[in-house]
């Protein structure tokens, strides 16, 4: 069975107000009715406002629980639209269109909900995370050796500045005969 709602002249335009319809078509009214509870816009009151009286007009009319109810369907269309002007330099005239919107939500207890299965838990994050542990570490040990090799090696001339080492021999003879090279 279909019960229906509409909230006709809301003050708000519609494609404002499509936004947040979207978000509940075809969830359980619990659901929807949280999802508009914690969307902070001027749209989400209206249309809970028009969802709740949906739900009222199921209960009291033909005694049907809310807890088996689904939003089969929400729709914002236009309504008419207020012009105003505002005055502007030189003279003119600018427009200023206050719109207006019909909210019409249908609800059903004729479709049922299959849930989805839960998600496992974020265990498959922690494994991603081991394994490129395990592959970078093979890298941190490489690096610190050539560290270590080259400290020590740093070390050892710097002990004793005053005997030259095979390194500094070979540059100075080099430097003494360039056409060796």
């Amino acid at each position: 069975m279909q019960i229906r709602s509409i909230y006709r002249g809301a003050k708000i335009s519609a494609f404002k107000c499509r936004e947040v319809t979207r978000e509940i078509q075809g969830k359980s009214v619990a659901d929807a009715l949280d999802i508009l509870t914690f969307t902070p816009r001027k749209a989400a009151r209206l249309v809970e406002k028009t969802l709740k009286s949906a739900i009222a007009n199921a209960e009291n009319n033909n005694n049907l629980r809310a807890d088996k109810l689904v939003v089969q369907e929400a729709v914002v269309g236009e309504a008419a639209t207020l012009k105003r002007f505002q005055p502007k330099a030189r003279g003119s005239a600018g427009p200023i269109r206050k719109r207006s919107s019909h909210i019409r939500i249908i609800l059903t207890d004729e479709i049922t909900l299959v849930k989805r299965a839960a998600r496992k838990p974020a265990a498959g994050k922690k494994n991603a995370r081991k394994r490129a542990d395990a592959k970078a570490s093979p890298a941190k040990k490489k690096v610190p050796s050539q560290k270590a090799e080259s400290a020590a090696s740093h070390a050892e001339s710097s002990i004793d500045p005053s005997t030259p080492t095979e390194a500094s021999t070979s540059s100075e003879a080099a430097e003494s005969n360039p056409t060796q090279e």
